[in-house]
């Protein structure tokens, strides 16, 4: 499976991966500077393939290395997020 590095897309607020031509996305919206993961969604061609966790991962390290940090909203960011314990200091849920 070819997956794409992640995109952030700031203009739809959404960061994005593509993984063999289907796009799985993370919608965030901004609040006192802080991303606000909002909704992540992994067409179901892709799905049980740990297409998600990739994605959302990704998402993690790009907000890491803008030296920002995020509130996981969507319960599966929140779980990603909770079962890693790797992104505390990036993340809070």
């Amino acid at each position: 499976m070819q997956i794409t590095d992640i995109v952030h897309d700031k203009a739809k607020q959404q960061f994005y991966l593509t993984a063999d031509g289907h796009k799985a996305f993370i919608d965030y919206r901004m609040e006192n500077g802080r991303y606000q993961l909002l909704h992540s969604e992994v067409p179901s061609a892709l799905r049980g393939q740990g297409i998600g966790k990739v994605l959302v991962e990704k998402t993690f390290a790009a907000i890491e290395a803008e030296g920002k940090t995020a509130t996981a909203i969507c319960s599966y960011i929140r779980h990603v997020a909770k079962r890693s314990g790797q992104w505390d200091d990036t993340v809070s849920y």
